[in-house]
């Protein structure tokens, strides 16, 4: 009986939600919604291409083997058969997992050979602008979705907004924003033990906090050849927001500020860019709206 009745009133609301989504009052929202979804989505789009920037990403094709224990007690070394080769594995001895943990940049760059130069340096520095954009972003995005959300409650069912709010925007034609953090870079220092029956690991995961210390680090280390170190502003978040300020949060192109648009996604550009030579000093920096740091590409501005 009981089942009978879910049943009528699942049959129901799905008829009642078909006949919704393909209504002229859910069209007509729609059409009416089409220049936020384009520019939501695009940001979106924007995002998913900061969060690629990663310099040292390289994939390798390792190829396959298989390891068969045929010792004569039958240890299975377990911790052996499930390690997985990576770029970012470092196998090593238990002392210097155990270093690691302590002195985790030194250990970074010396078991993963980071040349201590300045390239190096600038490339860490462009991951940290543009994932801290990507945070930024994935943050500003999700704040415009609920005040389009906010402003159409009124337009929507309430069954429709209740049951199912998440179908309703992908209905619209929302993409789904993609929040976690799996693109920060994590490297892993493994030791495994000769039997192969355990194992221990230290990650460091270049998350934002992990690297602005690392860049801070890292410059310490850098023998400069185009620049003095006290001549050098550091791309960290520090100065992005110092930048920001200085330009009174606008776009030095367009003129766009976070007054104009509350979730404006701002950008810290180099006006030379570093492949042509530009540094990461105050006077080659500016502030750019996210369209038109993304237009520019390896221009020069004016």
């Amino acid at each position: 009986m009981m089942f009978g009745i879910i049943l009528t009133l699942f049959i129901a609301w799905k008829i009642y939600e078909y006949a919704y989504y393909k209504g002229e009052s859910f069209d007509k929202l729609k059409r009416s919604l089409n220049n936020y979804i384009v520019s939501c989505n695009e940001l979106n789009e924007h995002i998913e291409e900061l969060k690629e920037t990663y310099s040292e990403v390289r994939k390798i094709n390792y190829g396959t083997a298989q390891l068969n224990d045929a010792s004569r007690y039958n240890f299975k070394r377990k911790e052996q058969l499930k390690a997985k080769k990576s770029e970012y594995i470092h196998e090593c001895s238990a002392s210097v997992c155990k270093n690691a943990e302590i002195q985790p940049f030194k250990y970074l760059c010396k078991y993963f050979n980071i040349k201590s130069d300045e390239e190096s340096l600038e490339n860490f520095e462009n991951v940290l602008n543009n994932f801290a954009a990507a945070e930024e972003g994935k943050q500003l995005l999700s704040n415009e979705l609920e005040k389009i959300k906010e402003s159409i409650k009124n337009d929507v069912p309430f069954l429709i907004r209740t049951i199912n709010m998440k179908k309703f925007m992908l209905k619209l034609g929302f993409k789904v924003i993609d929040f976690s953090t799996l693109y920060f870079p994590v490297y892993t220092f493994r030791y495994v033990s000769p039997g192969g029956n355990k194992s221990t690991n230290c990650d460091i995961k270049l998350d934002i906090n992990n690297l602005n210390n690392f860049v801070e680090y890292f410059s310490g280390i850098v023998k400069f050849k185009k620049s003095a170190a006290g001549q050098r502003a550091l791309m960290t978040s520090k100065l992005r927001e110092k930048i920001k300020q200085r330009d009174n949060y606008t776009c030095q192109k367009c003129e766009l500020s976070t007054n104009d648009e509350r979730n404006l996604l701002l950008e810290i550009d180099h006006i030379m860019p570093i492949s042509k030579g530009g540094m990461s000093t105050e006077e080659n920096l500016q502030t750019l709206c996210w369209k038109c740091n993304r237009t520019k590409g390896a221009k020069v501005n004016s």
